[in-house]
């Protein structure tokens, strides 16, 4: 009987110190350090695959949360959650960064990266079969990357990144501004027209260098007009005279020839 549970006991021994060893060797990872990390993150991130070198970087920065390597890490990891339409993951991930390391020489980067994962060009994959207009979308996202654009630009006017930011801007304040004009002929349609008024007025103020100025006038000449405001609809109709002279109520054109069931007929 003894010799038996000696067996045992070393059988049991030996199990263990299998089972010890066998964790061992499924476990490389186990005494890395941080440039290990962020090799093997980095070639997941070279080869496009985002979700392996997050999972990677996530480890990284657990482990070793501050050096060089951690910095890097944390800006790619944005960059992965941003291809991954992980939008709120990037922008939480660049925001943690940016705090963390205001005076870093790749600050203006993460300004960039930040706003453009508002900016969300890619709709996904469904983006060229639904061909959405960012005009008809939330406009939140986008006025949290104009004003993220904006700050890189105020901030680091001579970084490589601003030239591209002017541009998108430049399409947001118009996308934006037809968002708005989207709303002001909802409005129009449905016989609210001092709201309709209003919401092309603000379109005017809130986007001056917005190039549909001229549409916004037209709304808000109809909307006086049906509300008897001649005087208002009169110094719009100037407005949009001096400034669009080829516009169709420019040329003669009434707003009374408008017709209630053909909305089309208002622009």
């Amino acid at each position: 009987m003894n010799r038996i549970v000696a067996a045992l006991a070393v059988l049991l021994a030996l199990s263990l110190g299998g089972c010890s060893l066998f964790n061992k060797v499924a476990d490389p990872r186990k005494d890395w350090q941080a440039p290990e990390y962020y090799k093997a993150g980095h070639e997941e991130f070279e080869a496009g695959n985002w979700d392996a070198s997050i999972k990677i970087y996530e480890q990284l920065e657990a482990k070793f949360p501050f050096g060089r390597f951690a910095d890097q890490a944390q800006l790619e990891m944005a960059y992965a959650y941003y291809k991954t339409a992980e939008t709120a993951q990037a922008v939480s991930t660049l925001d943690k960064f940016i705090k963390a390391h205001p005076n870093h020489p790749n600050v203006d980067y993460a300004l960039y990266l930040k706003a453009l994962a508002n900016f969300k060009e890619d709709l996904g994959p469904l983006a060229k079969l639904i061909s959405q207009d960012l005009a008809d979308r939330d406009p939140k996202a986008a006025r949290e990357s104009f004003e993220g654009f904006k700050d890189l630009i105020t901030r680091f006017p001579d970084s490589k990144y601003v030239d591209d930011s002017r541009e998108r801007m430049a399409y947001l304040i118009e996308a934006l501004a037809r968002h708005e004009l989207n709303v002001a002929r909802y409005y129009l349609a449905r016989g609210a027209y001092l709201a309709a008024a209003n919401r092309a007025q603000d379109a005017i103020t809130r986007f001056p260098n917005s190039p549909a100025h001229d549409q916004a006038l037209r709304i808000m000449v109809q909307a006086y007009d049906r509300m008897g405001m001649k005087e208002l609809r009169d110094d719009a109709t100037r407005v949009l005279v001096k400034n669009y002279p080829q516009d169709p109520l420019a040329t003669g054109k009434s707003p009374k020839d408008k017709v209630w069931y053909k909305p089309w007929s208002y622009f």
